[in-house]
């Protein structure tokens, strides 16, 4: 989609494509997509803090957290070197809690600013690389290891696995840790359905590899804590799924990339797994969340870029 920045768009923006009459009432006519940073390696992980109006994302590969203010639409570093930060989100308790590559641990940063290590090994072995988090109305902070950050050096320090490529639960009063799965190839962005009955969570195995999809499966949540009875419940296509969030509806947004023009961006799929809508971005994205003061802001993590883009949905709070 090429697009001069500095150019006004006419409404309604063509970046936007409705593919079902579902995803129309989601659709702002006069909202248009915004770029309002460039400059990154690959950006991750966006999280909303609503109580200073602020976004976080990472930038992986030049190992540093940024903040995006939004009454000024300043952008500064707001830590680096930030161990090759990945995934990020916020607990119940309003703390930021960071997936790292170069330390191969998920960690949280406190009301002062210190940072608390949650966990960075299983049965006496490093993890491998966590990738991306998510937190449980119950405060289990829920997250994936594939080890992207061990592969080469170039978003963490590579070295070998010393764990399968799985997905843990921490008990958010013992930080305890379970395996709450191990079935998929490449376990990478994960979110809950708006009563957390359903976890979704993305596989980005290439399909060059054991013959496995990229696909999004969904698991029933038990006790909030353990997952049964999984199911596909979409196929990414040509392209991959990365970071998803779902809103208030149960419709699921995910970050697609790697397809190429005309399929990378945000792709919708409604609770039935039917894709309802797409976003078109010039780049692939990595991830996405929803923020602004009414959660009605879709923030989108492209590989150099941070863009937004307003629809008239809400996203799950603390997702």
């Amino acid at each position: 989609m090429a697009r001069d920045w500095n150019e006004p768009v006419r409404y309604p923006d063509p970046a936007v494509k409705v593919l079902d009459r579902r995803f129309r009432q989601y659709v702002l006519g006069s909202a248009a997509l915004e770029r309002l940073y460039t400059g990154c390696r690959w950006a991750e992980g966006p999280v909303w803090f609503g109580d200073s109006r602020q976004l976080l994302w990472s930038d992986i590969p030049n190992d540093r957290i940024l903040r995006w203010d939004e009454d000024t639409g300043a952008v500064s570093v707001y830590r680096k070197p930030a161990d090759n930060a990945n995934g990020n989100t916020r607990d119940r308790q309003g703390r930021l809690i960071t997936c790292e590559h170069g330390a191969r641990r998920v960690t949280r940063t406190e009301h002062d600013g210190t940072l608390t290590v949650l966990m960075d090994s299983f049965d006496g072995k490093r993890l491998n690389a966590p990738n991306d988090v998510v937190v449980h109305a119950d405060g289990g902070i829920w997250f994936t290891d594939p080890g992207y950050g061990i592969h080469v050096n170039y978003e963490g320090h590579k070295a070998p696995f010393e764990l399968p490529e799985r997905t843990y639960r921490l008990d958010p009063n013992t930080l305890e840790a379970t395996v709450v799965d191990d079935t998929l190839v490449k376990p990478n962005g994960l979110a809950f359905s708006p009563d957390y009955s359903i976890l979704y969570l993305v596989d980005t195995g290439s399909s060059h590899k054991r013959g496995h999809p990229r696909t999004i499966s969904a698991f029933d949540v038990r006790d909030g804590k353990t997952l049964a009875n999984p199911r596909i419940f979409c196929d990414m296509g040509q392209g991959s799924s990365d970071g998803i969030r779902v809103d208030l509806d149960g419709n699921v947004w995910s970050a697609a990339g790697w397809g190429g023009d005309g399929y990378d961006g945000v792709h919708v799929f409604a609770p039935d797994g039917a894709k309802i809508g797409e976003i078109h971005v010039p780049e692939g994205v990595a991830n996405v969340c929803f923020g602004g003061i009414k959660r009605n802001r879709l923030f989108i993590a492209g590989s150099q870029s941070l863009y937004s883009i307003y629809v008239e949905t809400q996203g799950v709070p603390y997702a």
